[in-house]
């Protein structure tokens, strides 16, 4: 979830500063020349925008998660948990036949665990203190085996082309709202270009459409959680992948959510809130992984 989180995050700042700025050169403008919309000057703009937020992401990817939850690299392992854990990504890493990516360890309570980088040969694997302290060598294997196969599956390049495609599509029909509201609410009929109403009302738009938008961006990230586990359970064994997912269930139903917060909890909610979950309930992936799909 951390992954996912941090790359929507990093995409919609980065989106957003890249609007403001080409609306600051005047690019707006040159789409809406002598009360004409350029519907493909239009695209083009949209293109630039969404595709380079996703893939300015993906590059910051493995340096913003390192920032934001205080992840430290192993270089030099001091003990011999650390030496453990270094040696045994390194194996799975072999295994799944792509290079040895950085090991990284951040102080957190929870279970948790992810892996992020701009390709397979430069990935970043983080673990948490509260799942290095709950689980055992087996159950953390299984994890490792699971974040490994995200990287060898290439999911935060196909999360970025993904993204880029639903960012594109966002940003055109939002700035075409703007336009609109502009010309026939606010009746600008000047020709320098939309004013500052189309500005508010496309930013309006953004988001309503973008959080619309999520919702497929989460539903492939919940789909790549299956094929993790799938890998996992061929990195480290079936059993442990099962194991390992057991343990976080556990956790999890020992842990006690706030009221309001309960609905989205991984194994709970309406359908309306798992349209906007990032994984699957683990009550899914244990049954599909039991079940050898």
């Amino acid at each position: 979830m951390k992954r996912i989180f941090l790359f929507i995050l990093t995409n919609l700042a980065v989106v957003f500063v890249i609007n403001i700025t080409l609306r600051l050169l005047g690019i707006d403008r040159i789409v809406n020349q002598s009360g004409v919309i350029n519907f493909n000057g239009l695209l083009v703009v949209s293109l630039v925008i969404g595709f380079s937020g996703s893939i300015i992401s993906l590059l910051m990817s493995k340096w913003s998660a390192k920032m934001m939850v205080g992840a430290q690299v192993i270089e030099n392992p001091v003990d011999p948990g650390q030496r453990w854990l270094v040696d045994t990504v390194r194996r799975l890493a072999s295994q799944a036949g792509i290079g040895m990516p950085e090991v990284a360890v951040y102080d957190a309570p929870d279970l948790n665990a992810f892996a992020t980088g701009w390709n397979r040969n430069d990935a970043l694997v983080a673990v948490s203190t509260g799942l290095l302290q709950n689980m055992g060598k087996d159950e953390i294997e299984a994890v490792l085996g699971h974040e490994i196969s995200h990287v060898a599956n290439g999911d935060m390049v196909t999360l970025a082309l993904i993204q880029g495609v639903v960012n594109t599509f966002v940003i055109f029909f939002a700035k075409l709202f703007g336009i609109l509201v502009d010309r026939i609410l606010l009746k600008n009929d000047e020709r320098q270009g939309p004013g500052i109403g189309a500005f508010v009302a496309e930013i309006v738009a953004q988001v309503v459409l973008g959080v619309l938008a999520s919702i497929i961006v989460m539903w492939f990230s919940r789909q790549r959680e299956f094929r993790a586990d799938a890998g996992g359970a061929s990195l480290a064994g079936r059993g442990k992948m099962i194991a390992a997912l057991e343990r976080l269930r556990l956790n999890q139903e020992q842990a006690t959510l706030p009221e309001k917060m309960a609905a989205f909890g991984i194994s709970g909610g309406s359908a309306i809130t798992r349209l906007f979950m990032t994984h699957p309930p683990l009550d899914e992936r244990i049954n599909a992984l039991r079940a050898g799909q």
